[in-house]
């Protein structure tokens, strides 16, 4: 582990990091999720037969909106203007089920590590709510950072990506 908590004061107590006095720079995160199902619910969902319509363009967008309002999720997180997020959703035929990956970008003070996993992490919630009917028993997991890049601490890649 690197260094101190950034957002925990002396006696314990929560504050948002001051930011002010870096430098701007691009930035870049990249996360990670999956959705494990039975292979026939994989398969309603990539023929389009889902009841509730569109599973992976609702997901999509789903996730590319939470991105935007991270902030107004997780406590502490700065209010960003954002460059770009893009969202993946492609099937796995060995889970079986769906891998989601979320790219988000800014040009600013402070990385977007939780942008990314918020866009995938809401993503994956969406696919579950809008295929539940069919297959309670989906798990969510995975989902993690696997690069950030910019900012003074650099560049980071997780293990075996």
């Amino acid at each position: 582990m690197a260094g101190a908590l950034t957002h925990i004061g002396a006696t314990g107590e929560a504050h948002m990091v001051d930011v002010g006095a870096k430098d701007d720079t691009r930035r870049v995160a990249i996360a990670e999720g999956f959705v494990v199902m039975l292979p026939a619910t994989l398969t309603m969902i990539l023929d389009g037969n889902a009841k509730k319509g569109d599973v992976l363009g609702t997901a999509r967008i789903a996730g590319i909106m939470a991105s935007k309002k991270t902030h107004d999720l997780v406590p502490l997180c700065h209010p960003l203007m954002l460059n770009k997020v893009s969202v993946e959703i492609e099937p796995d035929e060995a889970l079986p089920g769906l891998r989601v990956t979320a790219a988000v970008s800014v040009t600013g003070k402070t990385g977007v590590e939780m942008e990314a996993l918020t866009a995938v992490s809401v993503a994956c919630l969406t696919i579950y709510d809008m295929a539940k009917a069919v297959d309670r028993g989906m798990t969510i997991t995975g989902v993690r950072v696997l690069e950030k890049s910019g900012g003074k601490s650099g560049d980071w890649r997780a293990s075996g990506v």
